[in-house]
């Protein structure tokens, strides 16, 4: 698989390429060489160090690598950034005895440069006065190459002929060997040689290998066979022959001595044995997990207040746009128990209420599709991008939605922004809805909550008349640690939204699928509270599908129960909206959710079409916003590329509103599974069917020819007759009129 092209390529090594300048400036010291001077070193160190200047994310894990560019003397680089975290105490005793990882890194870069092994060149090392602070490793960045671990992956299954055409086998090995006995010789002793470090770029057919991952490498030893075998036998190397020529290349002189096969052969198959064993005890240590403390969090992430109590540990995280909560899981299962009044009030107030909610969502499950229903509600929630203003709103226009939902913070001092955006998407027709959530000052103070109510409602009721009050009320880090805190916060700004009778207000925004928490606050007795609709914050759970199941109910099932617990709820006009949803990339730091449960754009845009699909096909949910329109990590638009990039999910949401906005949604044909298909009777009187599959790739049959096709994006797609090859991208089908045949 071959990586993404940056824009500069790397120069061939220099003497200005190994000649280190020091620097100490803004709490940060290090080295940069003098090919790499800084134009501003101040701005370029503000720049690397905070990943939100990241042009694209490389590598996430317990290490963050992201693509920047760094404005040098001699023109624009474009670089990589490794970001060490050094929080735990033994990595601090590490940096103290033996320098930090970065410097680690760039002292193994310049070695490996003077023994002439190629590796990304070093351009600076970056670390932070503070003993827990990050260390940063700056290199230029590779063009037109691949790793050695899809290489050998497809060499294993036996698909290198097809998938790596230009690469010859036998000299691949060859070349490989003989790097590596090179880098040996020079004293150089890597200690970590796995297929992830290898990186390979072809120059006239010839495989070049770049090291990379400097920081475990120890620099002038004399390295016996053990040693040597020890960097060598990590390379996942499956077939015997390929091992073969790997080590007879690598000792030279033609087939190499047994006795060093088999010191190789000792460390290659005990090296496989533990990683089988590592992944074997992954799920009993992610248990274990569980009931340690929290932790360590990203580097960006600033501390919570000296002394703060554990209600009170929550700070900010910009990237991701969400509070961060430094309380630990055990700290925070405490706090819960002390609370154990109010949350057996929730309890009783669900029990009381469960009958009539069970009673009344069989009744919506069993009447199913039993007549056509409107389809539309779809909407996007965003806030404003004071980077580009005019492009956001012209990425709303191009988009297409009616509906839109503005997040106001009320803890702000400043909502400029927010409100010139809101008169400007007022102005252009939209329908506005305007979010209120809380934090834990607010909570604490229902004094400036009700300054901050008041303000707000008074400035942002000219452009819409719906308020969402609360925000994932059912998550301590946005400061509501019992349901009794947040009635106290919706009552007083119920009071105040209802002086002017058109408002509406939305509630409670329960976040992930806990219909006892939706119940609990719907059912609780506390005067002032009511909603005209119920807001909910409803992502599938682990991410995954939108077909995934959790407690038996899949997308249009949540959607279901939650209907019935609002049409039976005391403090409900009942009817429901779905007020955020996304999936979360793989973007690192500002991803809204670990990286288990990242997905790709393309996965994201399926995502995204088979959700609106699915829960407005229901009939019971009238709006649905997607958090949000432009945010790296999970927005439809790419704040991180030039020009705001629209991603899959822009276009998939864009093709969900010209086609079918405004539909009446016939309900799902009959198809076997894992195909599935729904019809659609456009305004206009044409039927269409929207058609994909949760499993591997299918053909299903349409009920008429197919007189048009579009993809998921909107592109055309050629018609083939009443047969229609299925993957997991919705087809959208406009179907022949009754009578005519395939060719006609």
């Amino acid at each position: 698989m071959a990586a993404r092209q940056p824009v500069s390529p790397p120069e061939p090594p220099s003497p200005a390429d190994r000649v280190a300048e020091p620097f100490s400036q803004a709490g940060f010291s290090g080295q940069f060489t003098t090919a790499h001077r800084p134009r501003d070193l101040g701005a370029a160190l503000a720049r690397l160090t905070d990943p939100a200047s990241a042009v694209e994310t490389l590598h996430w894990g317990r290490n963050y690598l992201y693509a920047a560019r760094l404005e040098t003397t001699t023109g624009d680089r474009e670089v990589v950034v490794k970001q060490f975290r050094n929080q735990p105490p033994r990595e601090r005793l590490r940096r103290r005895l033996g320098g930090s990882k970065a410097a680690r890194s760039w002292r193994a870069a310049l070695a490996l440069q003077a023994a002439g092994i190629p590796t990304p060149a070093p351009v600076l090392w970056i670390e932070s006065a503070d003993p827990a602070g990050p260390s940063f490793f700056v290199s230029r960045r590779l063009e037109e190459f691949f790793e050695t671990r899809y290489f050998l992956r497809a060499r294993n299954a036996g698909r290198a002929a097809e998938e790596f055409p230009r690469v010859d086998v036998a000299g691949f090995f060859d070349r490989l060997g003989r790097q590596l006995r090179r880098m040996h010789d020079a004293g150089i002793w890597h200690r970590d040689v796995s297929i992830g470090n290898l990186l390979v770029r072809l120059e006239d057919g010839r495989p070049i290998f770049f090291l990379i991952d400097l920081n475990r490498a120890r620099l002038g030893r004399r390295l016996g066979v053990l040693r040597r075998s020890r960097d060598l036998c990590r390379l996942r190397i499956l077939r015997r022959e390929d091992r073969r020529r790997l080590l007879d290349a690598y000792w030279g002189g033609g087939r190499a001595p047994a006795w060093k096969r088999a010191v190789y052969g000792a460390g290659f198959w005990g090296f496989l044995l533990k990683n089988r064993l590592k992944a074997a005890l992954r799920a009993p240590l992610r248990i274990a997990r569980g009931a340690r403390p929290a932790r360590h969090p990203h580097a960006h992430i600033p501390a919570a207040a000296a002394g703060a109590g554990v209600r009170n540990r929550v700070v900010w995280d910009r990237l991701s746009d969400q509070p961060h909560q430094h309380a630990g899981r055990l700290e925070r299962l405490a706090v819960r128990l002390a609370d154990g009044g109010d949350h057996a009030s929730s309890a009783v107030a669900v029990l009381a209420a469960a009958p009539r909610i069970w009673r009344r969502y069989r009744q919506l499950a069993a009447a199913g599709h039993d007549k056509p229903r409107p389809w539309g509600g779809i909407g996007v929630a965003l806030r404003p991008h004071e980077a580009d203003p005019e492009g956001l709103l012209r990425a709303v226009g191009e988009l297409g939605v009616g509906p839109l939902l503005l997040r106001l913070h009320p803890w702000q001092e400043d909502h400029r922004p927010e409100e010139e955006l809101a008169a400007r998407l007022a102005e252009a027709g939209h329908e506005l809805t305007f979010a209120l959530p809380q934090n834990r000052e607010l909570v604490r103070d229902p004094a400036r909550w009700r300054t901050a109510v008041e303000e707000l409602a008074e400035r942002f009721r000219p452009f819409g008349r719906r308020f969402q009050v609360g925000q994932a009320i059912n998550r301590s880090k946005w400061g509501v640690w019992k349901l009794g805190e947040y009635l106290e916060l919706a009552a007083v700004a119920g009071e105040i939204l209802r002086r002017h009778p058109e408002t509406e207000v939305l509630g409670p925004a329960v976040i992930d699928f806990e219909p006892h928490a939706t119940a609990a606050v719907l059912n609780r007795r506390r005067p002032g509270v009511r909603f005209d609709a119920v807001a909910n914050l409803l992502y599938v759970d682990r991410r995954g599908a939108p077909e995934n199941r959790q407690l038996g109910l899949d997308t249009a099932g949540k959607v279901t129960l939650l209907h019935a617990i609002a049409e039976t709820a005391r403090n409900s006009a009942g009817r429901s909206w779905i007020t955020e949803v996304n999936w979360p990339l793989w973007e690192g730091p500002h991803s809204p959710a670990g990286r288990d449960v990242a997905v790709d754009e393309e996965t994201q845009a399926d995502y995204l079409s088979r959700y609106y699909l699915l829960a407005l096909a229901t009939g019971l949910v009238e709006r649905i916003f997607w958090w949000q329109l432009a945010a790296r990590g999970y927005g439809l638009l790419d704040p991180g590329a030039a020009g705001l990039r629209r991603r899959p999910a822009f276009h998939a949401m864009r093709t969900l509103v010209r086609e079918l906005e405004g539909s009446l949604c016939l309900g799902p044909l009959p198809v076997s599974e894992p195909a599935r298909l729904l019809g659609f009777r456009r305004p206009d009187g044409a039927e269409l069917v929207v058609a994909w599959t949760t499993g591997a790739p299918v053909c299903a049959e349409l009920p008429r020819a197919a007189a048009a096709v579009i993809s998921r994006d909107g592109e055309p797609l050629a018609a083939t007759g009443r047969r229609l090859e299925l993957t997991g991208s919705p087809r959208l089908v406009r179907l022949s009129a009754v009578g005519t045949t395939a060719a006609g």
